[in-house]
């Protein structure tokens, strides 16, 4: 670090007597006006005091301090080379720095004892293979270097240093002049000595206008930094006493020592022998120290700003509410607080449990001693609003008359008899008991079947306040049962929500998707806190981490649920739609709202039911009615379109009472408007005259003046549906009439409810041993074992019915399965594709409209499968008339709407024997 060097200085580090220090006053008015200015420390390294010596330029003779040593400085011509690791020693400034080397101090020490107390300090370049070092890493590069490979690591120019005093391994360096190295003299390592010239300053001009300026600049910017700090304002004006005039040098030098630049850039200034380039490169540091003493300045300020007027504010308030309570007009800002929190629990207080009551007593009086402006105040204010703002023994007076629920279901939804009859049931028991609680209903079923709006015919039908939120990807506990009061921004859990919202205790809550719920992670597992939530054994005393209050609720849930949540629930599947009733959903509700919320009249549109049944066939095969939905309500949007488009390119003006008509012109007028109607492109447009059966001259009076008014009507049927919805999304399932040889029609369970499925076998190549099964269709694993189960399956029966058929063992045989991009899987195939292999075998197709499922053993048992429903819907659509179905499955064919199984032929089966027989025994 480089520092000042006053006689405080000098005799802190035992400076040798004969260096003394002159009082002469100064002179130089430019100098008086730098003691007030001020500088600062911002490097690692402690900037001190400077003093200028005699010594220091031969060529100035006003200087006003004398430095005597002995030997003489220009005697100095063979010194011991101190590498500085981290600042070159400025001319005028001392640094204290540390050897750790014994032998080196040994030698300065006896430099001292000699009276030439004289060392030369060199910067030590950077290492090339490292962009930085650390200050130990330099402390052990230091230490390793002797000799050659330290004097290729030092820079040549340096500075002349007068050994100070030696404390320990501490050295005080006081530079003098500047130094070059023109050889090592002594080849052992230590201590490293060199043979230098001392370098003098190039001749300059003083009288140069341009030194002149360069000078004066570097005085005025050096004044700027002063003025911006005040950390070296006391020490300058100390320094005057013992400083003497600022020459074109000494002022460079002073400069670069007291800025804030780096050791390569002080370095530069250090070997610069021209004055005037010395100038201007010290007139470029102490600039950007200008910038950066005003950046500091402007962030203190702004820093000093902040809390001065948050300061002011809070003084400002207290002294208002001071003035409010004693003038007395308001009480101040707790007890307003108190008195509310009080008033929401008067009218209720015996209807508040006990213990909560007391917690809410507790918490008031906390409020009163706590500060306002204290974070526990805030805490306690918001847990004491959601205490008094809950319902407490606000209860909704359940309606448990089944036949009104009844009514109520059958409007908001048409079929779903099963699901209406468990519902109907359970409010039964419910009316029985007196309380509707203890059973945990879940409602699974596809996307659009209308989970959520049975749970809100269910609170219409109980007369219960609805509540509804979704715990889809919901990973955070405390979303279920709330954050811990301490916690900035706490919240009580959504079922306390659901309590503030509704403003009764007996709500009905739908907790949707919870089959999406959040996995365990850091902030907890949320199954867990649902489990303890939905269970009727624990609910009871489910307890709130905010609130510490007891309370109850119901859920009603959707799809798929962790097992130990299933397991708490009773399950009612909504399986979805057949064709009618989506017929009537749409002709009785969809028609409706959509119009309604379009703004057209009933006058203005009708929709036929070919033009519905296509929509259903080919739009909307999804198993719920959303889609459906969405399509009705895109037809009216485009009708309310060319409406408003045709009233505002044919509006009629109308006739202004002081304009005379003639009244057979209008009558005109109006009868070819009658006789002449506009057909519109997309179907048929009707045109009705709205007063055609009152007087014909009322709407030629002056009073009215209007031409008759009439109304545009549109028809969608089959023809034009296209125009408004686009071009079918599905087209026909049913590829055959007449099944070919190999290929048989199989059912199965989709997303969107059901469709027919085909399995094609085919023979590609014969050969001897060359049997085999190539399978293609995008079948997943199980799909893929059970092709090899039916191939095994069918060579067997082969062996039984035609020994001598070798089609299997001699035949590469080519299994598909249609609709390659879908991906398909499941066991329900089986029997099917041993039907297609056998079919291909005995070259004959199976029965016309034919289709069937079911899972196939080895042994050639028939095992149940799933989707019973949509299977047979997806067959109806198709055209079929005979369906084979497992024996398992026959109880959950029984319990299918008769409207469902109306005009089918069915076939339960528990061998593959029996389908062998009805697929091709057909003429018998």
């Amino acid at each position: 670090m480089l520092k000042f060097l006053t006689p405080t200085a000098y005799a802190s580090h035992h400076v040798t007597p004969a260096t003394r220090f002159r009082s002469t006053p100064v002179k130089n008015l430019l100098f008086k006006q730098l003691t007030l200015l001020t500088g600062w420390n911002r490097s690692s390294y402690e900037l001190g005091r400077r003093s200028f010596s005699s010594d220091l330029d031969s060529d100035t003779k006003s200087s006003t301090t004398t430095v005597s040593t002995k030997p003489h400085l220009d005697d100095c011509l063979t010194v011991i080379a101190l590498p500085l690791p981290h600042k070159p020693l400025i001319p005028g400034f001392y640094m204290p720095i540390y050897v750790k080397d014994p032998k080196v101090l040994a030698a300065l020490q006896e430099s001292r004892r000699q009276q030439a107390p004289y060392a030369g300090a060199f910067l030590l370049k950077d290492d090339a293979s490292s962009d930085s070092s650390s200050s130990s890493e330099t402390e052990n590069i230091l230490e390793k270097l002797k000799g050659k490979e330290l004097i290729n690591r030092i820079h040549e120019v340096g500075t002349l240093a007068q050994i100070s005093s030696i404390q320990g391994e501490q050295v005080i360096l006081i530079g003098h002049r500047r130094l070059r190295i023109t050889e090592m003299v002594s080849e052992s390592e230590d201590p490293l000595t060199v043979k230098v010239d001392h370098l003098k300053d190039k001749p300059y001009d003083k009288d140069d206008d341009v030194i002149k300026a360069t000078y004066f600049q570097v005085m005025s910017t050096l004044r700027d930094v002063l003025k911006t700090t005040s950390l070296w304002r006391d020490h300058v004006r100390t320094y005057t006493q013992h400083i003497g005039e600022f020459n074109y040098p000494k002022l460079a030098d002073f400069g670069a020592g007291i800025s804030g630049a780096n050791k390569h850039q002080n370095q530069g200034v250090l070997e610069e022998l021209d004055v005037h380039k010395r100038l201007e490169l010290t007139l470029e540091l102490v600039k950007k120290e200008v910038e950066i003493n005003k950046i500091q300045e402007s962030i203190a300020k702004a820093v000093e700003e902040k809390f001065s007027g948050d300061r002011r504010r809070i003084i400002l308030k207290e002294q208002i509410n001071a003035i409010k309570k004693e003038l007395g007009g308001e009480t101040d800002s707790k007890s307003a607080l108190s008195e509310k929190f009080r008033g929401r629990i008067e009218p209720i207080k015996d209807k508040i449990p006990g213990h909560v009551l007391k917690v809410i007593e507790e918490e008031l009086k906390k409020l009163q001693l706590l500060e306002t402006s204290s974070s526990e105040f805030d805490v306690t204010c918001n847990y004491l609003d959601w205490l008094t703002v809950l319902p407490w023994g606000n209860f909704s007076d359940e309606n448990f008359n089944v036949l009104r629920a009844e009514k109520i279901l059958d409007e908001d939804h048409y079929g779903l008899s099963d699901v209406k009859e468990r519902i109907l049931e359970f409010i039964a028991v419910g009316g029985l008991r007196g309380t509707s609680q203890g059973k945990i209903i879940c409602l699974s079923g596809p996307t659009g079947v209308g989970k959520t709006s049975i749970g809100r015919s269910i609170a219409r039908a109980l007369d219960r306040k609805f509540f509804r939120f979704s715990v889809g990807g919901l990973s955070d506990v405390a979303e279920i049962k709330g954050h811990r009061r301490t916690y900035i921004g706490a919240m009580p859990g959504k079922m306390v929500q659901c309590l503030k919202n509704v403003g009764t205790e007996n709500p009905l809550v739908l907790i949707d998707e919870i089959d999406k719920l959040g996995v365990r992670g850091h902030h907890g597992d949320p199954a867990s806190a649902m489990l303890e939530l939905l269970d009727p054994e624990q609910n009871a005393n489910f307890l709130d981490h905010y609130l510490d209050v007891l309370f109850v609720c119901t859920a009603n849930v959707t799809d798929t649920i962790p097992g130990p949540l299933l397991d708490r629930m009773e399950v009612i599947t909504l399986s979805g739609y057949i064709t009618d009733e989506k017929m009537h959903i749409a002709r009785d509700y969809l028609e409706k709202t959509a119009r309604r919320d379009c703004g057209i009249k009933p006058e203005q549109v009708d929709v036929s039911d070919a033009a519905f049944l296509s929509l259903i066939e080919h739009y909307c095969r999804e198993a719920g009615v959303r889609n459906l939905q969405k399509q009705i309500e895109k037809i009216f949007r485009k009708i309310a379109l060319k409406l408003v488009r045709k009233a505002a390119s044919t509006e009629v003006p109308r006739i202004s009472d002081d304009v005379t008509t003639d009244t057979e012109e209008t009558k005109s007028l109006a009868k070819t408007d009658l006789e002449s109607p506009e057909t519109s492109a997309e179907g048929s447009t009707v045109l009705t005259d709205e007063l055609a059966t009152g007087d014909p001259t009322e709407s030629t009076t002056e009073q009215s003046g209007e031409v008759a008014e009439t109304v545009e009507k549109y028809m969608i049927d089959e023809s034009n549906l296209s125009d408004y919805v686009g071009k079918p999304v599905f087209q026909e399932e049913k590829i055959y009439e007449q099944t070919p040889v190999g290929v048989v029609m199989g059912l199965a369970w989709t997303s969107m409810g059901g469709s027919t499925l085909y399995i094609e076998t085919t023979f590609v190549e014969e050969g001897e041993g060359k049997g085999g099964l190539h399978i293609t269709g995008r079948l997943g694993d199980v799909m893929k074992e059970s092709a090899e189960i039916a191939h095994t399956v069918a060579r067997r029966i082969m062996l039984e019915k035609e020994p001598e058929n070798k089609l299997f063992a001699n035949s590469k045989l080519h299994l598909h399965v249609p609709a390659g991009a879908t991906p398909k899987d499941g066991p329900s195939a089986g029997c099917t594709m041993i039907t297609s292999l056998l079919s291909l075998a005995l070259k004959k197709p199976v029965r016309k409209d034919l289709a069937m499922t079911g899972e196939v053993t080895l042994t050639g048992r028939i095992l149940a499968i799933g989707g019973v429903k949509e299977k047979t819907i997806a067959a109806r659509r198709s055209q079929v008339k005979v369906i084979i179905f497992p024996e398992a499955n026959r109880r959950d064919f029984d319990e299918l709407a008769r409207n469902v199984k109306e005009g089918l032929e069915v076939h339960f089966v528990d061998e593959y024997e029996q389908i062998f027989e009805l697929a091709f025994g057909y003429d018998h």
